[in-house]
Parts: C-alpha cells; sequence; structure tokens
C-alpha cells in the first residue's frame, strides 16, 4: 500500500467516525474495505479512484455559500457538511453577537425540494440539521415549513428581524446538484469580508468536529412523530414553524400588494383580447407561488405546464433545469401551442429567476426574450407606471456585464443607473445602499434572467417579476401589442442593442491570467484595437485601474482571483471579458449599439465584424489553447 492511500485511509477513517449519515457512512465503508484488501483489482483501483474524488478537497465556501454534487465526503454536499458548515456559521453568529454587547441571536432557514435517494441526501435534511445545531448553540431558529421559494426566505430575514438566512437550494444546478445559500441581516447575500470570515471559523477544528451525536437527536424526532398523522410531502412538523411560515407567506405577498407595483387600472381583468399564459416550474416550488401572485396582481389565471407544475427531484423533462437554457422552454412552449397560450413564464426550481417566451407576430412565431431584454422591458414599464409620479428620486442598477440600454435610457429619461460587479449580492448591496442615499429604487438585474423589482427584497426574485411582466403583457394586448412590439419600439426609440456573449473553455489558470497581462499592455493598454478606437478601459484586476475617473482608479471593487476588464470604444460598443470563478471558463460579453432607426441586421453585421477581431486581436485563442465549446 502507498503513502498516498494510507493517507486516503486515514481521512476517510476519520470521516466515518463522524458522518452521521448510515447510507453514505456504509458507502465509505464498502471503499476503504476494497483498497484495504491490497488487492490489484479492478474494484480495488476503482475504490482507490472515488475515495481521491470525494477527499481530495473540501467544497468551498464563498459568496454563494456552497454548492455542489451530493455525495460522501468532504467534497460535497452531504449531512456532515452541512453539520460542519451550521457550526462553524452559528460559531461566528456568536462571536459577532459578543462583539455587540450579547445581542439575541435568531436565524430563518427554508429549503427546496431536491433529493438525492441513492445517499440519502435531501435539502429537507440538511435544513433539519442545520435547525439541531443552532438549537445546540443556543441560537433560536425558525425553520419554514415545507418546501419555499427562495425569495421568501430573503424577505423572511428582514421580516424576522433574523441576524442570518439560510436557504438549503441548488437553484437552476442539475439535478445531483445541492446549495446551502446564505444571506445577511440586510436580506442580502453575503459579501466580502463576511463570506471569508465564515469560511475562516467553519475550518476550525473545534466546528469540524461535531459538537453532539446529530444523527440520533434526528432518528430521536423522527422516530417521536406519530406515524398514524398523514404529513404533506415537504413538511417537516415539530422542528418547522407552520404557523409562521404562513405568516412570512402573507407578509411577501401583502408588500408586494402594497409596494406600488399592483394597480388595477392598466386592464380589465375581463378583456377578451388578453393574452393566455402557460406556467412552468420547471419540476420546482414555484407553481403555488405563482398562483397566489397572480392573484395578488389582479391576473387572470395562467394555465399550469401539467408535466412540470409538482416539484419532482428528478426533473424527468428538463436536465438542466434553467429556463435560460437552450430547450429549457419546448416542453412549455409546446404547452403553450396546445393550448392556446400567448406567454409563457418559467421560474426555475427555487423561483429566484424567471424565463419569458411569446408566440406572436406574423405567422405566430416564438421570441425567446434574453436576461438584457426582459431587464429592458421591465426597467421601461416600472418608469413609466411607477418611476415618473415617484416623489424620489429613481434607480435602477444591473451587473456590468449586462446590457447597457437601460443607462442609455436613464441618461434620456432622467433616472439614475449605475453598475456593479456580477452577482447579486452586489446587485443588493448597492440598491440597499441607494435606498440609504434617498433613492426609490424600482430594479435590479442581471443578464442571467434575476431580477428584483419595487424593493421587495434585496435579491432576484421571480415571483414578483413574473407578476410585473405579466401585468405588462395584460396592458399592451388590451392595446392592440405584444411584448416582442414593445421592444422593438424601445429599440426605435434609443437604437438596437445586440449582444455577442459566449465563452472558451480554458482549464489552465494561468493562461487566462496570462491573456489579461497581455490586454494590459504593460500597463499601457490599448489605445486602438485592429482599426477600433478605444475611448476608456476599466481594468477590475488588483491594483486596479479607470481611465475615466481623476486618480484612474475604478469605483468598483477589484479582485486579484477574478479580474474583468472592460473596453468602450468610440463606435458605441463595449466588450468585457472575466474569467469564470466557478467553472473552466474565459468569458467575454460583446456589445453594440446602434443608431436610432438602424436596421437591426445592419447592427449585427457591424458587430459580427468586429467581434471577430476583437477576440482575435486581444485573446489570441489559438497560440493561447482557447477551446471554443461545441454548442457555440
Amino acid at each position: 500500500m502507498t503513502v498516498t492511500d494510507t493517507s486516503l485511509l486515514d481521512q476517510a477513517k476519520q470521516w466515518l467516525s463522524i458522518d452521521p449519515n448510515p447510507t453514505t457512512k456504509r458507502h465509505i465503508e464498502k471503499l476503504v474495505s476494497s483498497l484495504e484488501s491490497c488487492d490489484n483489482s479492478s474494484d480495488s483501483a476503482a475504490a482507490r479512484l472515488e475515495l481521491a474524488s470525494l477527499f481530495s478537497k473540501r467544497i468551498g465556501f464563498g459568496t454563494a455559500g456552497l454548492r455542489g454534487r451530493m455525495q460522501p465526503g468532504p467534497s460535497g454536499m452531504n449531512d456532515l457538511v452541512v453539520v460542519q458548515t451550521a457550526q462553524g456559521l452559528a460559531s461566528y453568529l456568536k462571536r459577532i453577537g459578543a462583539a455587540n454587547g450579547g445581542v439575541v441571536l435568531k436565524a430563518a432557514v427554508g429549503y427546496d425540494h431536491r433529493a438525492e435517494s441513492a445517499f440519502h441526501l435531501s435539502s429537507k435534511q440538511f435544513a433539519m440539521y442545520t435547525k439541531l445545531v443552532f438549537q445546540e448553540a443556543g441560537i433560536e431558529c425558525v425553520l419554514l415549513d415545507g418546501f419555499v421559494a427562495t425569495p421568501l426566505l430573503a424577505f423572511s430575514v428582514t421580516a424576522l428581524s433574523a441576524a442570518v438566512g439560510i436557504m438549503v437550494t441548488a437553484s437552476h444546478n442539475p439535478k445531483n446538484d445541492n446549495g446551502y445559500k446564505v444571506y445577511w441581516k440586510n436580506g442580502c447575500q453575503i459579501i466580502p469580508p463576511v463570506d471569508e470570515e465564515i469560511s475562516a471559523t467553519i475550518l476550525e477544528d473545534s466546528n469540524l468536529t461535531p459538537w453532539c451525536d446529530y444523527g440520533e437527536r434526528l432518528r430521536r424526532f423522527k422516530d417521536a412523530q406519530d406515524p398514524e398523522v398523514s404529513v404533506p410531502c415537504g413538511e417537516c412538523h415539530g422542528l418547522s414553524d407552520v404557523a409562521l411560515t404562513q405568516e412570512m407567506e402573507d407578509r411577501y405577498f401583502s408588500t408586494i400588494q402594497y409596494s406600488g407595483l399592483v394597480s388595477t387600472d392598466f386592464f380589465s381583468k375581463d378583456d377578451s383580447s388578453l393574452p393566455k399564459f402557460a406556467y412552468s416550474a420547471m419540476h420546482g416550488v414555484g407553481h403555488p407561488y405563482a398562483k397566489r401572485s397572480f392573484h395578488t396582481f389582479h391576473l387572470p389565471p395562467f394555465h399550469g405546464v401539467t408535466s412540470q407544475c409538482d416539484p419532482n427531484p428528478e426533473f424527468p423533462t428538463v436536465p438542466f433545469p434553467n429556463p435560460e437554457e437552450k430547450g429549457a422552454l419546448n416542453e412549455a412552449m409546446d404547452y403553450a401551442v396546445e393550448n392556446g397560450c400567448d406567454v409563457v413564464l418559467a421560474n426555475d426550481p427555487d423561483a429566484d429567476r424567471l424565463g419569458v417566451a411569446e408566440y406572436s407576430g406574423e405567422g405566430r412565431k416564438w421570441t425567446v426574450f434574453t436576461g438584457d431584454q426582459i431587464g429592458t422591458l421591465l426597467g421601461v414599464w416600472l418608469w413609466e407606471t411607477v418611476g415618473k409620479n415617484s416623489d424620489k428620486p429613481i434607480a435602477m442598477c444591473a451587473s456590468t456585464v449586462s446590457s447597457k440600454m437601460l443607462g442609455t435610457i436613464g441618461k434620456q429619461e432622467g433616472f439614475l443607473f449605475e453598475e456593479t460587479l456580477t452577482g447579486f449580492k452586489w446587485i443588493g448591496s448597492r440598491a440597499l445602499s441607494l435606498k440609504e442615499q434617498g433613492y426609490k429604487v424600482l430594479l435590479g438585474y442581471e443578464e442571467a434572467i434575476g431580477f428584483s423589482c419595487g424593493e421587495i427584497i434585496p435579491d432576484k426574485d421571480g415571483i414578483s417579476a413574473l407578476g410585473v411582466i405579466a401585468t405588462m403583457a395584460c396592458h399592451l394586448y388590451s392595446r392592440g401589442k405584444t411584448l416582442a412590439v414593445k421592444l422593438q419600439e424601445i429599440y426605435d426609440n434609443y437604437g438596437e442593442f445586440v449582444c455577442n456573449n459566449g465563452y472558451y473553455r480554458c482549464d489552465d489558470p494561468a493562461v487566462v491570467m496570462n491573456i489579461m497581462e497581455q490586454m494590459r499592455n504593460n500597463g499601457k493598454y490599448f489605445e486602438r484595437v485592429g482599426s477600433y478606437q478605444v475611448e476608456s478601459i476599466r481594468d477590475l484586476g488588483f491594483p486596479g485601474y479607470d481611465s475615466t475617473t481623476k486618480d484612474k482608479k475604478p469605483l468598483l471593487p477589484t479582485s486579484t482571483s477574478s479580474p474583468m476588464i472592460t473596453f468602450r470604444f468610440t463606435n458605441g460598443c463595449v466588450a468585457q471579458f472575466r474569467a469564470s470563478g466557478t467553472e473552466p471558463k474565459f468569458k467575454y460579453y460583446i456589445e453594440l449599439r446602434g443608431n436610432p432607426g438602424e436596421r437591426k441586421d445592419d447592427v449585427e453585421k457591424r458587430l459580427h465584424e468586429m467581434s471577430c477581431v476583437l477576440l482575435e486581436e486581444l485573446l489570441n485563442p489559438t497560440q493561447n489553447g482557447l477551446v471554443i465549446p461545441s454548442s457555440l
């Protein structure tokens, strides 16, 4: 047996001594036994490979909390990893509380329907363990009852005056994944340095070892349940609070009701010209929330896509349950055609994102709106119906890789538009800051179909956004227009904004950093790329650079690990480049603004020609070994 094998076995045996899950424990025991047999069989070799995969590294905790495959070992999402994470989080909260005079602490926890039957792992079980950990730490913990949408958990954090919130979900990831999303007391996802401090606390020896036998506690709780009582799927009465969960849901929809987003003046509910809606929950938790959203917005009932209405952890019709993915809306669009529907609305499984498609125009054809197009439609609608009559100055914000169109509209119409770093943690944080400065923040959005409307929560919210876009559609249809027609009117007024977004595959982080250095041109940066004149450059790598500011320092935070460089050109093109923080991808976002009245085809042709030059000159794909994905 090699030194490596001995080290693997030691790690695995240590894990076995504290894993509260009998099923994952048996799986590791089997692998250990096979490796200890010291033979050269294929079983022993396979066990060595699997143990190395499961124990080679620990799943990282960052600004998105945890996210990974449900499997045994420190590299995956499982009961022990969740217990360790919850203990670290609880310890961190207690230190914060002690430093602030011993303030009373509270946590809020929600979960979705994700489950991995082979290892008996699930969002529900992760949430229950989290509740037990906080109880052991002496911290009050509200466990929302049943499967809940992520926006409800985010809302509950501030509604309950909680110090922290945890949502157990993998959102739109594949079915075998799960996640542990952490919110701070302001209802926004955690940002640095809080995420780094929590991560360090989790890794302390005192938090990596369970404080008690949580597995036994959970078994005692389950055994105490009356087997004669029928409990609906997803609920865990006893640990969760049914009445308080209903109160949170009522308060959430009441907040929407009185937010200014809802009005009965835009259309008559009985108007025969109103569009018919098909709604898909994508096998997630959104259906009951979508129904109540339509009721709150006084909208006619939608047609639920039957095959995708109910929570199903197997996601049988959408292997990648993200409305943004190509083909993900096909099932819903087929259902819409069969049932005479005009508009498809789809939430991702935890209902924080929103996809929109429309069946209209000559010959009735489908338009699947991009995140930028939905964001533009929402922004214009909210400005026209709420913003113009507001007694406060209006602000909107979006991630820097999103379209610049709302910024252009804001300059002409008179509202503030600001860019943030990518990720809704930054959008939400900036929205809260703008609100403190006296602004009414009508919209925050990211191009990855995430939208926050009307200050309901400082996080993406597919439930309230669904009601807003459906209201807009009803208003338009009652006047003989469609969403696609309205979008074209916006383009006609402000110019076409055409995007070429994509990525190259790059497995070597050193190559990415080398490309970034080449773009910096030894700190001189480029005045031209090919024949295209550069107007300004912003470099969010450390220490940072921005040619538009007096001190040449960028207004947005810089990062050594995830830098981004933005080129603005005199012809209205904006090109942005960054490495993905979670995947082996080097991403690019190139957008060109056309002149008002210019045909889209002409703008697209100019963008294509320019993109070819920029990608070749700045990235040198062949020389740097960048791989074009087969799907592009």
